[in-house]
């Protein structure tokens, strides 16, 4: 599934993020998701959130 959907996305979930320095390199991060920090429904960049261990960036896949 892709990240642009905040209705698929839900705390607890593993997801692949881009990280705000990684944006040109397109190199993704692992993590466990803590917050949801986009508020609306979509974004065609995908949706911007937290990871357990702090870090911020846009979710390009959800795993689980």
């Amino acid at each position: 599934m892709n990240g642009q959907n905040r209705s698929n996305i839900e705390p607890g979930k593993t997801v692949d993020i881009v990280l705000k320095h990684d944006q040109r390199s397109g190199k993704t991060t692992r993590g466990i998701v803590k917050d949801i920090l986009t508020k609306s429904p979509t974004h065609p960049h995908g949706i911007k959130v937290r990871l357990e261990d702090g870090q911020v960036g846009r979710v390009k896949s959800i795993l689980s």
